[in-house]
């Protein structure tokens, strides 16, 4: 079986957002979709290995998120003979993504999801399945695990393709983008609302580990080894997130003030992180990792007031 990276394009950047096709020169699957916007690149990446629309068996987001599953309904439409493969949280979602753009527009405002994600179409209900934890796909003669990885999102899984010794990660074994690893190993873990779990998120990091596959690739950004390394990396950035949760709640920081205090939080984490990694005076490494600091904030104002509304 054949892995191929296609970038995205994602907010007009090489480097941010991947989609992978898999075939063996007779059938395809795509994992990850990215935006409406990026199909001609997965249907031009498809037509440069030989293969055709038709010839597309599997359409796979790891979960809902529009920079993951925003073109899921424009790819189906492209390839007949395709079926999506969902999270059961995720497929009522994928047929009826309305939730997904309301909540998705309320986070990026219209003119900006706009310009992300374009169009945002729904998928026949008959051909979505919603796959089970630890459940195998046959792909030709190459089977594809899923997992059920909650922490970043609760409908979120990844792939496991033994055959091929690989785990596709989404976002749950962090951000790993190419333009910041010159000076060694820089990943991050996703906190964006609405689901930040840390245990779980945990238990989800050590699970992908536990695979034994010697390469991830996870969405944000292309191939990679050494997991148990990268693991390494994002248990203690885990905590650190985590940390500010805990901190927001002990010191009972006003409703008003959880969103830009945790904002100074995570932006005083990540100035630590690009300090460490060699790259503080680094405008582009700074500007690349921005829009993420800001979502994880906001993730994490989110659970802060989660918990606040459980409570009461």
């Amino acid at each position: 079986m054949h892995i191929l990276t296609i970038d995205c394009d994602y907010t007009d950047r090489a480097g941010i957002a991947a989609a992978y096709l898999l075939h063996d020169g007779t059938r395809a699957a795509f994992i990850e979709t990215n935006t409406s916007k990026a199909v001609p690149l997965l249907l031009h990446a498809l037509a440069e290995v030989g293969l055709q629309p038709e010839q597309v068996e599997l359409i796979v987001p790891t979960h809902i998120h529009l920079d993951h599953a925003g073109g899921v309904g424009t790819l189906l439409a492209a390839c007949p003979n395709a079926t999506v493969l969902a999270h059961p949280k995720a497929a009522p979602h994928a047929i009826d993504p309305r939730r997904i753009i309301a909540g998705a527009t309320q986070v990026y405002g219209e003119q900006a999801f706009a310009h992300l994600y374009g169009e945002v179409l729904p998928c026949p209900a008959e051909r979505v399945r919603a796959v089970e934890d630890g459940e195998t796909v046959w792909f030709g003669e190459h089977p594809l695990r899923f997992l059920h990885t909650r922490g970043h999102a609760n409908h979120h899984f990844v792939v496991h393709a033994p055959t091929a010794q690989a785990v596709f990660t989404g976002d749950a074994f962090g951000i790993l983008y190419p333009a910041l690893q010159r000076h060694g190993l820089f990943a991050f873990p996703s906190t964006t609302p609405t689901d930040f779990d840390p245990e779980a998120a945990h238990q989800s990091l050590d699970r992908i580990v536990a695979t034994g596959a010697s390469r991830c690739f996870p969405t944000h950004f292309g191939a990679f080894t050494d997991l148990p390394a990268i693991a390494a990396q994002l248990h203690p950035l885990l905590d650190a997130h985590a940390a500010i949760v805990t901190r927001a709640e002990q010191e009972q920081w006003p409703d008003d003030q959880l969103d830009p205090r945790c904002r100074a939080e995570v932006l005083d984490l990540f100035d630590r992180l690009l300090t460490d990694h060699g790259l503080q005076d680094d405008a582009d490494a700074r500007s690349l990792v921005a829009f993420d600091a800001e979502l994880n904030a906001q993730g994490l104002a989110f659970a802060v007031r989660k918990a606040r509304f459980k409570r009461a």
